[in-house]
């Protein structure tokens, strides 16, 4: 028995009028949540045009000239826009009849493109009973036929299977979500022996060992440890029949200093360092679940990887504008502050799911509001943009030259105690750290 895609109304009517411009044919992206049950799809995104093919207002004439690159940098740069719970569940291409014959083995090569494209970036790995079908959506401009197949993304020779696509209405207006403010505090060393400081390389290294140290942590849900089986809304009544967007949100502390695999030791390990990066502040997160019976696990599990998620797309956005504003081959760091940018969040009409972004202090209303029309195909008013947090600071610093030796043991010590003291089980930088108020990354080099 193949998948049910449960899909919001709206959808429907925003295909139908994408298939009144194919040119001659429109590839996109589906958005929404899978659960063991069913999978829900809540947008559907449109892969933004060229910049030729907006001056000729004409695209591509075959099959054979999808971008697939294009494709899966799309499907990238909106998974950085989605809060937690939510990803690119498929793909979709609208064509004439004759070109719609040809579409499958197209649409195949660009959902397990799309899915290689995203496993990369991420930090954390998918559970074993994870679902990894992906939809393959076609429709015919002509008939307005709709034809919906799965394919495993876990197996590389895995062929169609034939899926139900239903839609729904309001299906997202009474969405759960799950919020919470997280600190964090990242000290990732530079070995010595490293002969180049990669501050990116570096720095994912360092986000990984955390992401470990995030999934293994305690997570209450207002006020209270429950058990993962558990449903999400036991002990209270759900709404029937409310078609309005309303959101029930639950408070999640985050508690990272308890984990729960109590048989994993910490150690400590003295290496030598020139150097070494750190990451300092906290962190707004968000998830949303679908409310029908969600259990425990899989809303921690959503809320878990906004976590990991947001600082590791802050970091990799940071370094794509000090590339493009001080290139790619800078020697010689000194201490530097920079702006991390900020979370924002964007109500969606008819829905309780807001979407993300991110936004530097100098970036203007408008600029963000034509990043969501060329990303997401969504209209957004300046009004609408909520910034969820203050300001945070990066901060790049070098340690000083003149350190003798009596003094870097001395500090190779402190760090260690200091280190042990507070029970990190990570590596031990020998250097001094210093750290920026709010949230700071700080760089130290020779």
């Amino acid at each position: 028995m193949g998948r049910t895609y449960f899909v919001e109304e709206a959808i429907g009517q925003y295909l139908s009028d994408l298939s009144t411009k194919v040119k001659p044919y429109i590839t996109g992206l589906l958005i929404g949540q899978c659960s063991p049950q069913r999978d829900y799809v809540i947008w559907a995104v449109r892969t933004p045009p060229k910049e030729e093919q907006k001056e000729d207002n004409i695209g591509p004439s075959k099959l054979s000239s999808i971008d697939e690159e294009w494709i899966t940098t799309h499907a990238s740069q909106v998974t950085q826009m989605l809060p937690g719970g939510l990803l690119v569940l498929g793909v979709f291409i609208i064509a004439t009849p004759e070109l719609l014959k040809d579409s499958q083995n197209a649409l195949r090569r660009l959902i397990f493109s799309v899915e290689k494209s995203l496993t990369k970036r991420r930090l954390w790995k998918p559970s074993e009973e994870e679902v990894s079908d992906r939809a393959a959506l076609q429709i015919c401009s002509a008939t307005k036929k709709i034809v919906c197949r799965t394919y495993d993304v876990q197996d590389p020779k895995s062929s169609a299977k034939p899926a139900d696509w239903k839609y729904q209405t309001a299906l997202s207006a009474s969405w759960l979500a799950l919020d919470c403010t997280v600190n964090v505090n990242i000290h990732i060393p530079l070995l010595a022996t490293s002969p180049n400081h990669d501050l990116e390389k570096n720095t994912k290294n360092g986000l990984n060992r955390w992401s470990k140290q995030i999934e293994d942590s305690v997570f209450l849900i207002n006020g209270q440890v429950k058990d993962d089986d558990t449903e999400l809304l036991e002990g209270k009544k759900k709404l029937r029949g409310n078609t309005q967007s309303s959101t029930k949100s639950s408070d999640v502390k985050v508690l990272t200093q308890l984990s729960q695999v109590s048989s994993r030791r910490s150690t400590a390990t003295v290496q030598v360092c020139s150097g070494s990066i750190n990451l300092k502040g906290a962190v707004k997160c968000r998830a949303y679940v679908h409310n029908n019976k969600p259990k425990v696990k899989e809303a921690i599990q959503a809320l878990k990887r906004d976590i990991i998620n947001t600082l590791s797309d802050r970091c990799e956005i940071l370094f794509e504008d000090l590339i493009i504003n001080e290139g790619p081959h800078k020697k010689n760091f000194e201490r530097e502050y920079h702006v991390l940018p900020q979370r924002l969040f964007v109500p969606v009409a008819g829905s309780s799911v807001m979407l993300s972004d991110y936004k530097f202090g100098d970036e203007a209303a408008g600029e963000i509001q034509e990043r969501f029309v060329e990303m997401l195909d969504q209209s957004v008013q300046a009004e609408d943009i909520h910034i969820a947090e203050e300001i945070n600071t990066v901060d790049i610093c070098p340690v000083t030259d003149n350190m003798d030796d009596t003094q870097q043991k001395q500090l190779t010590k402190a760090t260690l105690l200091l280190k042990l003291q507070q029970n990190m089980g990570v590596v031990i930088a020998a250097a001094v750290a210093v750290f920026a108020s709010i949230f700071s990354f700080n760089y130290f080099s020779d």
